[in-house]
């Protein structure tokens, strides 16, 4: 049986996925989520600030 996961605790996973700067791999072992829950948590709801730029701060450029 999947387990269920709060709205809450999918928002505090994307948040960490997209700014902690961990691996989702790590993340999600972290977390105690498969990597492609989490993965998909991401594609499903991207942060606002995040859903374009990434996490790169202003004025940074990515390589």
């Amino acid at each position: 049986m999947a387990k269920e996961y709060t709205d809450e605790f999918r928002r505090d996973a994307v948040r960490m996925a997209t700014t902690s700067g961990l691996t989702r791999p790590r993340l999600s072992s972290d977390l105690g989520v498969g990597v492609s829950t989490l993965n998909k948590w991401v594609q499903q709801h991207p942060l606002p600030d995040t859903a374009l730029h990434g996490n790169v701060p202003k004025g940074d450029t990515m390589i």
